[in-house]
């Protein structure tokens, strides 16, 4: 049951991520694609995750991996605890970009090895553009959705990561995605 991992939860923070001060980002917790969505298992879970460590703020993303999460209820529960949702541009995972929390993680998956830049220069501009879209507050189209426009309209942080597939494209993908979003 994850609402009894506190032991768990609170070693991990203590683990000396306040040493990165101004440089820790997102904490992710990432589940395994067999963990079903348990409205009160997973509240609880929320529930042990701190908002401060040492004066300094924590933000949370979750990277959940089974279908079962994609219900409004889910991001009900993301929202009420300012937790992001990992956007995961994949066939492997669940894909969704409903905006639960005061930033945006996204997982780009989709790298290949026969392009330089691991994605073709139409994908980076796409994905250029939803990461201006979602700067500034709104919901880029084109991404799927539980429910759209139910997130507040306010300008956010967004990480986005080129993680999977050709990994070894990664860091050009990343120097491309830059260079469009100025």
């Amino acid at each position: 049951m994850l609402a009894e991992g506190r032991d768990s939860v609170d070693r991990f923070i203590g683990s000396g991520i306040a040493e990165l001060g101004p440089k820790l980002g997102p904490i992710v917790w990432q589940f395994m694609p067999t963990k079903r969505f348990e409205s009160a298992d997973f509240e609880g879970f929320l529930d042990l995750l701190p908002d401060k460590l040492n004066g300094m703020k924590l933000r949370h993303a979750l990277d959940v991996r089974h279908p079962s999460f994609m219900t409004p209820e889910y991001l009900k529960l993301a929202r009420e605890h300012g937790c992001a949702t990992v956007h995961a541009d994949s066939d492997d995972y669940p894909s969704f970009a409903d905006v639960t929390g005061d930033f945006v993680y996204a997982r780009l998956m989709r790298s290949v090895a026969d392009i330089a830049s691991g994605y073709a220069p139409a994908a980076l501009d796409a994905w250029a553009g939803h990461a201006k879209v979602w700067s500034r507050g709104d919901e880029p189209l084109g991404l799927p959705h539980v429910e759209r426009g139910a997130a507040k309209a306010a300008p956010r942080d967004v990480y986005m990561f080129f993680i999977a597939g050709a990994k070894e494209r990664a860091p050009a993908a990343a120097v491309e995605l830059r260079k469009r979003l100025g």
